[in-house]
């Protein structure tokens, strides 16, 4: 994690489909950000209190919130993973389940103490480990496995659209200075010489989008006419 700072991230997210990204300070610098208020935690729907606290732990390192910019844990990127993984990612359920549990055995190996419990320095140590893969033991899944998927869906739940539940009061978005959905762009919103306003809406608060929304995908098998509900 120490060559794996914010910018790195936004590089990524941009790769994504991310419109545009800014300057940011590596996750160690993240320290200073115990000035930011502490979200209220989300009702869980699939992890335990533990996975959660573990995960969220991991999506705050992963995207750091800072002093004058909010990260991952603003944006509720855990709370999207979690209520996810009852639906649309359901299929990941046990890679989380076998993930989380060896990350906390390897802290607990190597430093004593649970993940969540550990300085930000160390969990930086312990997720740059994961990155390289360089984690004997660790898997099922592999550590390089685990990690990289973890780092996937906290950019969709930092970046996605709000409907998913992630990218909380549109903190993402405004990280990446992405002026938010439009049907329509003027001349004037497409000037090089000015940054557009902020639209916080997501794609579902138009009109059009509203008769049949997706939902969480079904966790039932498809009807015969291959729909699910």
């Amino acid at each position: 994690m120490a060559d794996l700072s914010r910018r790195d991230l936004l590089k990524r997210a941009s790769a994504a489909g991310a419109l545009a990204a800014v300057p940011g300070a590596t996750a160690s610098s993240a320290e200073a950000a115990g000035q930011a208020a502490e979200p209220a935690p989300d009702p869980l729907e699939t992890l335990s209190p533990g996975e959660a606290e573990t995960l969220e732990a991991i999506v705050s390192r992963l995207i750091p919130s800072q002093p004058d910019a909010p990260g991952a844990r603003e944006a509720r990127a855990a709370h999207y993973i979690d209520r996810a993984l009852g639906g649309a990612l359901a299929q990941f359920r046990e890679i989380y389940l076998f993930g989380l549990t060896n990350l906390n055995t390897v802290a607990n190996a190597r430093k004593g103490a649970r993940f969540s419990q550990l300085s930000g320095t160390d969990q930086d140590e312990l997720l740059a480990a994961l990155e390289r893969n360089d984690v004997p033991g660790f898997g099922p899944p592999s550590a390089a496995t685990f990690f990289n998927l973890v780092l996937a869906h906290t950019l969709q739940g930092t970046f996605g659209d709000p409907f998913y539940g992630g990218n909380r009061n549109f903190a993402g978005w405004d990280l990446l200075r992405y002026p938010g959905v439009r049907l329509a762009v003027t001349p004037d919103e497409q000037r090089l010489d000015q940054r557009p306003r902020q639209l916080h809406m997501s794609a579902y608060d138009y009109a059009m989008f509203k008769a049949r929304p997706p939902a969480r995908a079904s966790m039932r098998p498809p009807h015969k006419d291959g729909h699910g509900d």
